[in-house]
């Protein structure tokens, strides 16, 4: 049976409001971490943003924040080799894993924090909602499947972010959020709804946070 994966509707103003108020308040890094025995306490909820490389993690983690460097962005794909733990006042953990496919670093390298990014998916308790970046631009990709089937098998539900919207023209979302869509059907574990984001602009911001504001 087909899934329908809808663009997720924007917060009533209310909702709008307390989402606000909870990413305007204390956001601090915790710690980065290149081990599974470093992580930090599972005493909270936690979501997590994965997407290959330079697809936007760092960027829209800083608007949803609105703090321009809390994670830091780089222009060098697979810079960030750790999982990046950030607090969300006492709600939540903002987690911030490496990037995933290309990266311009040794293959032990990338096979270590890949081996990471795995242990991490299927065995934390408290993560309650991955959001899979996808660039606009080009949509669902193939390495994009390995981290899907891997959210799969771990069952960890995900929710697909698509960014860098304001990188095409009005018309253009259309088709992309046709083959996300499609692409989609492949994975029990997709969340049925997408968001749609641009960092630069602050689209889809306010939508994204009131969803994570609601994850207990």
């Amino acid at each position: 049976m087909k899934v329908s994966f809808p663009q997720a509707e924007e917060p009533d103003a209310e909702r709008a409001e307390a989402a606000r108020l909870l990413f305007a308040g204390p956001v601090d890094f915790v710690k980065g971490v290149v081990a599974m025995d470093g992580l930090p306490p599972a005493d909270r909820p936690e979501v997590c943003f994965a997407g290959r490389s330079n697809v936007g993690k760092s960027s829209l983690i800083n608007a949803l924040t609105g703090r321009k460097g809390i994670a830091r962005a780089s222009n060098t794909p697979g810079r960030t080799q750790e999982i990046n733990y950030f607090t969300l006042g006492d709600h939540s953990y903002l987690v911030d894993l490496p990037g995933y496919g290309f990266a311009k670093a040794p293959v032990a390298v990338v096979a270590k924090w890949q081996a990471l990014l795995k242990n991490y998916l299927a065995g934390r308790p408290t993560l309650r909602r991955a959001f899979c970046l996808i660039d606009s631009r080009h949509g669902v990709k193939p390495v994009d499947h390995e981290i899907m089937k891997l959210l799969d098998r771990s069952a960890v539900p995900f929710q697909v972010v698509l960014t860098k919207a304001d990188k095409l023209g009005p018309n253009a979302i259309k088709p992309v959020l046709e083959q996300v869509e499609a692409e989609l059907q492949k994975h029990p574990a997709a969340f049925p709804e997408l968001v749609v984001t641009s960092s630069d602009k602050g689209q889809g911001i306010a939508t994204l946070r009131a969803i994570i504001a609601g994850l207990d």
